[in-house]
């Protein structure tokens, strides 16, 4: 989440969003929603293989600081060192993609898609497994959480998720 968010509730975070306070678009300042480094790393000790989806697209009519470029997923993987985020591939999305095409192209599938509901943004037609085909959602499980809740709730086995 965005640096200022810390000490602030759910509520005034994502207010925070929606007023487009400045520390939101400071990707390199962001800071872990609780323990989520640590829940993550335990996975990992477990087998799982990690992947993360970035906001950056090569999409011309993103904001300026949404367009990946070297500074952008170099900034993704500081912020992710910084914090010990186990290491894992960063995806984006590629010129007229949505985050539904990028899971498509992801291999091996992941079995499980953990994502925020999104909404400081617009809620569920802004996340990315209700836009997925059947087909992809028979074969990844959902786990939504609220935004800026974050994932300490969930079972530290990834057996349990």
């Amino acid at each position: 989440m965005h640096q200022n968010a810390q000490g602030k509730t759910r509520k005034e975070i994502i207010q925070q969003v929606k007023d487009e306070e400045w520390s939101v678009r400071d990707f390199g300042n962001y800071i872990p929603i609780g323990n989520a480094s640590e829940k993550l790393n335990k996975w990992v000790s477990q087998g799982a293989e990690i992947c993360y989806l970035t906001s950056l697209s090569e999409n011309k009519k993103v904001r300026g600081d949404e367009k990946v470029g070297k500074e952008g997923l170099k900034m993704d993987n500081i912020v992710l060192g910084k914090y010990n985020f186990p290491q894992g591939v960063i995806y984006h999305r590629e010129m007229n993609e949505g985050y539904k095409d990028v899971v498509a192209r992801i291999s091996p599938l992941p079995d499980i898609l953990i994502e925020d509901d999104c909404e400081s943004i617009g809620g569920e037609e802004e996340m990315t497994y209700p836009s997925l085909s059947d087909e992809l959602k028979s074969k990844i499980k959902s786990i939504p959480i609220k935004e800026f809740d974050g994932i300490d709730h969930l079972p530290n086995s990834i057996l349990e998720l």
